[in-house]
């Protein structure tokens, strides 16, 4: 398949941005704990999402039909969330990138049995085995741990949400071939806000003297960058063009989250971060580059 110049330059661009959301999370869990933060970022989302779909005029019910995969897709999306802002808030933002930026990984593991066509290599293997490698650095430190300090139980709760993150993009792609784009990102939304609101509501509590610009504005990126501009133009890519291939370009996603994590939140660039960012990388550019020569079935 032929993928344009456009959508190649869409598919770099979101995942660049991407990186940035760990460190955006980190900054504003200093005053929005994480159901709280969770809460506020996808109502900023979907008030975007829904004003641009009546500027559009595009429908945003769903069809009856259209419930039990919507149901599916809000249920994976509101586990992962969770378990990524909390585990944002127990590890430094440099490594959340990284074991955040791993999710095409398991999305090419999960598309070679739920896309038709998007199968497994010997090639894409071998580029998730060194990207795996990569994540086993990041979460060792480059060496084997002898117990599990605060740090890594939150490094492996990101992975565990990159895990269903994964899932979650090859369902989003199944479900878009059939359903509009942005209905499916707007309800994966709409019917997790009110687990959020409510958990947050009974078991949490906003500090209001951390609340700032910097948790305001990291706040502000989430929903409008990222969840609601990155959400539907990554919903229009897995729907036109192999989702292997759209996720394959997060490889970018690591190296600008842990850049901007030591520029942003002070993170110390350690050698296994780097190591482990850089195996990541050259994995899902394997991963990106053998998909882009096989049409798709």
């Amino acid at each position: 398949m032929q993928i344009p110049l456009f959508a190649i330059a869409s598919a770099l661009a979101i995942h660049t941005l991407w990186g940035g959301n760990p460190v955006a999370v980190k900054l504003g869990l200093e005053a929005f704990p994480p159901l709280w933060s969770a809460f506020l970022r996808f109502a900023i989302a979907v008030l975007c999402i829904v004003t641009w779909a009546r500027l559009k005029s595009i429908r945003i019910w769903p069809e009856v039909g259209e419930w039990p995969g919507l149901f599916v897709l809000a249920f994976l999306f509101t586990i992962q969330i969770v378990m990524m802002n909390t585990g944002i808030n127990l590890t430094n933002g440099a490594s959340a990138a990284v074991m955040t930026a791993a999710h095409p990984l398991f999305a090419g593991l999960f598309a070679h049995f739920m896309i038709a066509g998007d199968r497994l290599t010997i090639r894409k293997v071998v580029g998730l085995l060194i990207s795996f490698c990569g994540v086993g650095v990041v979460l060792t430190g480059g060496q084997i741990p002898h117990e599990l300090s605060r740090a890594d139980i939150g490094d492996l709760l990101v992975l565990a949400s990159a895990v269903l993150l994964g899932g979650r993009m090859i369902w989003t792609a199944r479900l878009v071939s059939n359903i509009e784009a942005t209905r499916v990102v707007l309800w994966q939304m709409l019917l997790s806000l009110g687990v959020f609101g409510t958990g947050a509501a009974l078991g949490e509590e906003i500090n209001w003297d951390a609340v700032g610009w910097a948790p305001i504005t990291a706040l502000a990126y989430q929903g409008i960058v990222i969840a609601g501009l990155g959400f539907m133009v990554n919903a229009w890519l897995v729907k036109h063009y192999s989702p292997t291939v759209m996720v394959g370009f997060g490889f970018i996603s690591p190296l600008s989250g842990v850049v901007l994590s030591a520029f942003l939140l002070g993170d110390v660039l350690t050698w296994d971060l780097a190591a482990g960012t850089a195996a990541i990388g050259v994995g899902m550019v394997m991963l990106a580059r053998q998909a882009r020569r096989r049409p798709e079935g």
